[in-house]
């Protein structure tokens, strides 16, 4: 075997019994908690018709929050921005968990290559788990609200590989994605058998889950306050469900990434260059910020089709004029929405940050986020108001 992938195992995780402790404890917690049955059943029950007077988020979760589409809306209107907020916030997460049921399996594959990490691969599997009852719940709501509202899909999609680009509305291009598509394979590969490597894939997805735990306390909060969570609306259930399962999953990314790191030899110079390069990735994907939807980090161009389809649509109906004008004032004006989802973006620079500090193969360039950090306001109206001038409907 190539020297630089070999594994090396001169300390066994029992050596650190807190560490496996804390493992111990996060599993059992997660397991005896487990709503991926109640998931099942809440979502199998939904119907559009019955909540869709209802708000589902905070009001402040609502596509387009405080643009001029926000401002000139109906309250009708803006009950259903509050629900499509829902549909695409979640159409990106199955994106992510998509990627998650992956790699947690090549990661614990590369974990269960070295003596006594099972309670880490059984952790995992009951993790992989979870992620396809999520799914499966964002789907049949996502899918049979698009349906009613527009008979075709805006958000949601079919079924897809991990290897198509993860982040939905990218700034990309063929070229770049099967690139990407090549990175993500070769990444999937090197963590089924190399347990540091397997280790990075936590990294990145703990401040993945940074991220969503930004957004999700919000989402899950109108379920969670209530005196009775079960007559909230159906989304704002599988919200909170959904919230209390991520905050298990980023406990297991924070012990993976750094407490067992100290069970494992130190890395090589390829296994740093394998995580930064994992890192840098991340940072290109939350590059941008989303007026449109906050707390996403979607390429903003990339949405003009699908806002343009959302305005021409019944529930607007804006005709082709009226439609353009409208997504130049939300897209290429400054507004409270805009200063929001760029407030929320330095936010996560800043946790971010502080996430990857006590990891000591983290080169400079990451451990100060400085490729997020150059997401600006001005760059982003410059963007938007260049792609916005070549736009044309599909």
């Amino acid at each position: 075997m190539n020297s630089t992938l070999s594994q090396r195992q001169e300390r066994s995780l029992l050596d650190d019994p807190r560490t496996c402790q804390t493992i111990a404890l996060n599993h059992r917690r997660n397991k005896a908690q487990d709503h991926t049955g109640e998931i099942d059943a809440v979502a199998a029950r939904f119907e559009y018709a019955a909540c869709r007077d209802e708000w589902w988020n905070p009001e402040s979760y609502s596509l387009l929050y405080g643009t001029a589409l926000w401002d000139g809306a109906t309250a009708a209107q803006r009950r259903l921005l509050n629900h499509l907020y829902w549909v695409a916030y979640y159409a990106q997460i199955i994106s992510a968990e998509i990627a998650t049921i992956l790699l947690n399996q090549t990661s614990a594959a590369g974990l269960a290559s070295l003596e006594d990490f099972r309670p880490i691969c059984d952790t995992l599997d009951l993790e992989t788990a979870q992620e396809r009852g999520h799914i499966q719940a964002f789907k049949t709501i996502g899918e049979a609200v698009e349906a009613e509202l527009f008979g075709e899909r805006l958000f949601t999609y079919p079924m897809r590989s991990m290897y198509a680009e993860t982040m939905l509305f990218a700034e990309t291009d063929r070229i770049r994605s099967f690139w990407k598509g090549l990175q993500l394979r070769a990444f999937s590969l090197l963590s089924s058998g190399n347990a540091f490597i397997g280790c990075q894939y936590f990294t990145v997805r703990g401040l993945r889950t940074l991220n969503g735990k930004m957004v999700q306390h919000a989402l899950a909060a109108p379920a969670s306050r209530a005196a009775d969570p079960a007559a909230t609306p159906i989304p704002s259930q599988i919200s909170r469900l959904h919230f209390i399962d991520e905050s298990f999953h980023f406990t297991s990314s924070c012990i993976i990434s750094r407490d067992v790191l100290r069970s494992l030899h130190p890395p090589t110079p390829f296994e740093r260059w394998v995580a930064n390069r994992a890192l840098r990735g991340c940072q290109r994907d939350h590059f941008h910020f989303s007026v449109a939807i906050k707390g996403i980090f979607w390429h903003d161009p990339a949405l003009f089709s699908t806002i343009y389809r959302l305005l021409r649509s019944p529930a607007f109906d804006m005709d082709d004029r009226d439609a353009r004008e409208m997504l130049r004032r939300c897209f290429t004006e400054e507004s409270a929405g805009l200063h929001e989802a760029h407030r929320i973006h330095r936010e996560a620079v800043e946790s971010y940050r502080a996430y990857v500090a006590p990891l000591d193969y983290v080169s400079p360039d990451n451990r100060e986020m400085r490729l997020m950090a150059q997401s600006t306001l001005d760059g982003y109206l410059a963007r938007t108001r260049a792609a916005l001038a070549r736009f044309s409907p599909a």
